[in-house]
């Protein structure tokens, strides 16, 4: 079980140093020695997971393809041109609910240069604002109601007996995430020096051409004219969010104006395992599935349309429209930023959750029997493996996919698994994220840094506060909504 284990986060780790399409690959290799070299059974691929993130990829990818996301960038930068005194508070809000409109962290790379301009040219040390911007940008994938992580732990949670859709959990992570990252921003206020007052960066203005590049441009998409058709896929995406979110509204009120269809379900309090001719034992739930309905076991009942299907639809619906009516076109979709994240986001959910399912799959037992009494006593601390695990995977939803299933198991309620969902984001610990380097990058007073002992860089503190006050929050309000009954 040990060499095994050591075989899983070997491969997420030789994943992790490659990156991109190589964290969901390389995890195939872990997959492939569990499976032929130890005989373990395969577990299940999150295909579910997949086709969710697919459809609402390839909706962002055209919106970004149709200019639609540049005008959103616009609006924000005029809102931060406004303000900038306060640029360390608002540009964390700005990725943030970008984010969440969008689902995906990725969306953020142009607000960048402009938050960094910004802030020096108010003599704002560009770090401050600079390394909690890029936190807020994934903290939002947990708020979103069509993000990968959310979207997941619906429907494992459903799958597990606890029925919560995407608005009930983003009306626990929004809040908490809010929170988190206000605090963050305010420790984040007078971090560092001024820039008067830092010695190395007065050093660097001395060159001539170092002040040319620090100084002498200005990022801003201000000068971007936006057509009517870009326009319009903004107002065509919003109302497909709206869609799902009054579908999520109605589902929550106990209504339903969704189709329905028959389905066969094992009857609650009917025997757990049913005996074949041939001798040949099968649980109800199997039968089930299979569509056999047997008198005691099994029932047929209405059910409405699940809401994975429901925002599928919407979602490719509205990338349909897009590319009809807005002049989207789907080529330069397939070559944007955000549509290739997406994908690589895919891979990696399809190859980690995929090991790691074969893994825990194969030793619920033994992993019950080592975790028993901590769970028992502190069940939130499931939190500190969602974290630990989110260092070694670059992906929110990878995490969910992966960990939540072991956390029902463990027999943890599902409104504390609630309560601890921000902590699934802790990639930043290790700055090799895109948008960590990114950000890097586009600072171009060089404060915002990768340290020389790699741990103390710029991101490390924002990240730390956000994920520990987001997650103390949102487990308060979980257990909250919990006691008036909501969840």
């Amino acid at each position: 079980m040990i060499v095994q284990l050591c075989i899983v986060l070997l491969a997420l780790w030789v994943g992790s140093r490659y990156g991109s399409l190589a964290l969901g690959a390389i995890s195939g290799i872990g997959l492939a020695i569990l499976v032929f070299g130890f005989g373990l059974k395969p577990g299940t691929p999150p295909t579910d997971v997949i086709y969710i993130i697919i459809a609402a990829v390839t909706c962002a990818g055209v919106l970004q393809a149709s200019g639609g996301m540049d005008w959103m960038i616009q609006i924000a930068e005029k809102m931060l041109r406004k303000h900038p005194d306060r640029i360390t508070f608002l540009a964390p809000l700005t990725t943030f609910f970008l984010t969440v409109l969008v689902g995906t962290g990725h969306v953020v790379y142009t607000l960048m240069p402009i938050i960094c301009d910004i802030a020096l040219k108010k003599g704002i040390r560009p770090e401050r604002p600079c390394g909690v911007a890029s936190i807020a940008s994934q903290v939002g994938i947990t708020c979103s109601p069509i993000a990968a992580a959310v979207v997941a732990f619906s429907a494992i949670s459903a799958s597990n007996g606890f029925h919560v859709n995407n608005l009930q959990i983003i009306m626990v992570t929004i809040p908490a995430c809010i929170c988190g990252l206000i605090c963050a921003a305010a420790a984040s206020y007078r971090r560092g020096k001024d820039l008067d007052k830092d010695p190395q960066f007065q050093e660097r203005l001395k060159d001539p051409a170092q002040y040319q590049y620090i100084y002498g441009s200005s990022a801003t998409t201000l000068d971007k004219q936006i057509s009517a058709d870009s326009k319009h896929a903004v107002y065509v995406f919003l109302a497909a969010l709206a869609i799902i979110v009054m579908f999520s509204i109605v589902q929550m009120f106990g209504g339903n104006i969704l189709p329905t269809y028959d389905t066969v379900q094992a009857v609650k309090g009917g025997p757990a395992e049913i005996t074949l001719e041939g001798g040949v034992v099968q649980t109800a739930k199997q039968l089930a599935s299979t569509g056999v309905v047997l008198a005691g076991v099994t029932e047929v009942v209405k059910k409405p349309l699940a809401m994975n299907l429901v925002i599928q639809i919407v979602m490719i619906s509205a990338a349909a429209l897009m590319i009809i009516f807005c002049k989207a076109k789907p080529k330069k979709a397939v070559g944007g930023a955000v549509w290739q994240s997406g994908m690589v986001a895919v891979v990696a959910i399809y190859g980690i959750a995929w090991l790691a399912d074969t893994y825990f799959g194969n030793y619920m037992d033994e992993m019950k029997l080592m975790l028993k009494d901590l769970v028992s006593a502190y069940p939130w601390t499931i939190a500190i493996a969602f974290f630990l695990v989110s260092v070694l995977i670059n992906s929110q939803g990878a995490v969910v996919v992966a960990m939540l299933p072991l956390g029902y198991t463990l027999g943890i309620e599902g409104w504390i698994l609630l309560g601890v969902l921000p902590s699934v984001y802790g990639y930043f610990f290790i700055p090799n994220y895109p948008s960590d380097i990114a950000t890097v990058n586009f600072d171009r007073s060089g404060t915002t840094v990768i340290g020389k002992y790699l741990l103390n860089h710029s991101f490390m503190m924002p990240g730390l506060i956000s994920v520990i006050v987001s997650t103390i929050v949102a487990y308060g309000l979980s257990a909250l909504f919990h006691q008036m009954g909501m969840y």
